[in-house]
C-alpha cells in the first residue's frame, strides 16, 4: 500500500485547490439560482433552459483547453520552459479561434430559441440573458487556456485564488443587479447575466496579470514573446483538445437536451430541473478536479516512462473520487426533502426536487468513474476513442432511455432523470476498460 499512499498524497496536494476552484463556481451557481429563484419562478425556469445549453458550450471550450495540460505537463517535467511558454501562445490562438466558433453556433441557437417547444411567456427573459452570457464565451476560452497551463507546470492555486475572487465579483453583482441594491437597477434574470460577464472579464484580467508580472515567470515569457506559432503545435493542441472536448460536450449535450424535453412537460419542471442540475454540478466539478490532478499525474509518468505508477495513480484517484461520491449522496439524500425550499418557494418545484434524489444518487459513481478513466486517458493522450464511446454512451443509451422514461412510460421528470445513472455508468465502463487495455504491466 505505500506506493498508493504516496499517490494518494500528491493526488490531494495537486488536486485539493483546482477542487476549491470548482466548488467556488458551483457556490455562484447555487447563489445564482438561490437569487434568481427568490426573484421569480418564471425566471428560475428561463435560466434552467439558458444555463444548461450554455453548460454545453463552456464544457465543450473546458474540454478542450484540457489538451494542453498534458503537453505542458511533459514540458515542465523536462524543464522545457521556454516551449512551454510558446506553447502557451499557440494554445491562446487554438482556445480563440474555438471561441469565435462557439459564438457563432450559439448565436444560430439564439436565433431558433423560439422553435425549440420551450413556453413563450418565458422566452422574453430567456433572450437578454441568452445574449448576454453569449459575450462571456471568449473570456471563458482565453482564461482556460492560461489555467491549463498553470495546472500543467504543477501551480494549480493561482487560478484556483484568481476563481474565487471571482466567484466573489459575480455574487455581489447578482445582489445589486438582480434586487436593485445600492442605487442600482433591478434588472433580474439579466442582471445575474451582467454580473457573470463582468466576473470573467475580470478573471482573464487578474490571470494575464499574474502570468506577466511574476518575475518566476521570465523563463516561460521568453518563450511566448520569442517562440514562432507552428502548424505542428497547432495541430498537436487541436489533437488532443477536440476529442476531449466533443466527449465532455457530448456528455453535457446529454444534459442540455434533457432540458429540452424538460420545458415539454413544463415551467415548473423546468424550474426543478435547474435547481437539481446546479445541485448536481457540485458532485461534478470536484469529481473533475481531482480527475485533473489524475491527468497532470499521468501524464507525468507517462513521459518518465512509469507504467505502473500510471495505473497506480489512476486506481487511487477513483479511489478518492469513490469516496466523494459516497459522501455527496449521503448528503444529497438526507436533504432531499429540503433542498427545494431553499432555492425557491414554490412548493410543487420543491416537491419535484425531493423526487429526483434517488436518480442523482444511482449516477454518483458512475459520474466518478467516468471522470476518472476520461482524464487518466488524457493523461497518456489516448483521446480519440472516448469519442466513440461518449457518443454511444450519451446518445445510444442516455438520450433515448430519457425519452423512454419520462414521456413513453409517462414517468414524467423522475423518468427522464433515470437516463443519466444509465449513460455516465455506462461511459465510465468503456472509459475503464480502454485504460486497461492501453497500460498494461
Amino acid at each position: 500500500m505505500k506506493p498508493f499512499t504516496t499517490h494518494y498524497k500528491e493526488l490531494l496536494k495537486l488536486g485539493t485547490p483546482i477542487i476549491i476552484g470548482q466548488i467556488g463556481i458551483i457556490v455562484v451557481s447555487f447563489i445564482d439560482t438561490f437569487m434568481v429563484g427568490h426573484h421569480g419562478t418564471k425566471e428560475l425556469a428561463a435560466a434552467s433552459f439558458v444555463n444548461n445549453m450554455f453548460n454545453l458550450a463552456i464544457i465543450f471550450a473546458t474540454g478542450f483547453s484540457y489538451g494542453l495540460t498534458p503537453i505542458i505537463g511533459k514540458q515542465f517535467g523536462k524543464g522545457k520552459y521556454k516551449e512551454a511558454g510558446t506553447t502557451l501562445k499557440s494554445a491562446l490562438l487554438a482556445n480563440g479561434l474555438i471561441a469565435a466558433l462557439l459564438v457563432v453556433a450559439m448565436g444560430v441557437l439564439y436565433l431558433n430559441i423560439g422553435n425549440l417547444g420551450q413556453p413563450e411567456e418565458l422566452l422574453y427573459l430567456m433572450k437578454p440573458y441568452f445574449i448576454t452570457l453569449l459575450m462571456t464565451l471568449p473570456f471563458i476560452m482565453l482564461f482556460n487556456a492560461f489555467k491549463q497551463f498553470f495546472d500543467g507546470i504543477t501551480n494549480t492555486k493561482t487560478p484556483m485564488w484568481i476563481l474565487l475572487f471571482g466567484n466573489v465579483v459575480n455574487i455581489i453583482g447578482n445582489y445589486l443587479l438582480i434586487f436593485g441594491k445600492c442605487g442600482m437597477p433591478e434588472l433580474g434574470l439579466l442582471g445575474a447575466g451582467i454580473s457573470t460577464l463582468i466576473a470573467r472579464m475580470t478573471m482573464l484580467a487578474l490571470i494575464i496579470a499574474v502570468f506577466f508580472g511574476n518575475k518566476s515567470h521570465r523563463k516561460y515569457i521568453s518563450g511566448f514573446f520569442d517562440g514562432k506559432i507552428t502548424v505542428t503545435e497547432l495541430k498537436l493542441i487541436n489533437r488532443i483538445g477536440l476529442p476531449v472536448a466533443l466527449q465532455m460536450g457530448m456528455e453535457t449535450a446529454s444534459f442540455s437536451l434533457t432540458t429540452i424535453m424538460v420545458g415539454w412537460i413544463g415551467t415548473t419542471s423546468l424550474a426543478a430541473h435547474q435547481i437539481m442540475v446546479t445541485v448536481g454540478q457540485l458532485g461534478f466539478m470536484i469529481y473533475y478536479g481531482m480527475a485533473a490532478a489524475i491527468a497532470v499525474k499521468v501524464s507525468n509518468y507517462c513521459g518518465a516512462g512509469e507504467t505502473a505508477d500510471i495505473r497506480r495513480v489512476a486506481a487511487a484517484g477513483f479511489r478518492l473520487i469513490t469516496i466523494m461520491a459516497i459522501i455527496t449522496s449521503a448528503v444529497i439524500y438526507l436533504l432531499r426533502n429540503k433542498i427545494g425550499g431553499i432555492f425557491t418557494d414554490d412548493t410543487d418545484v420543491a416537491i419535484l426536487v425531493s423526487q429526483l434524489a434517488i436518480p442523482f444518487i444511482l449516477y454518483q459513481i458512475g459520474d466518478g468513474m467516468q471522470s476518472t478513466y476520461a482524464n487518466a486517458l488524457r493523461g497518456i493522450t489516448d483521446v480519440k476513442p472516448v469519442m466513440l464511446f461518449a457518443f454511444i454512451a450519451y446518445f445510444i443509451i442516455s438520450l433515448p432511455s430519457g425519452y423512454l422514461f419520462g414521456f413513453v412510460l409517462d414517468w414524467g421528470l423522475p423518468g427522464v432523470w433515470m437516463s443519466f445513472p444509465l449513460g455516465l455508468t455506462s461511459a465510465g465502463i468503456m472509459f475503464y476498460l480502454r485504460f486497461r487495455s492501453k497500460v498494461r504491466i
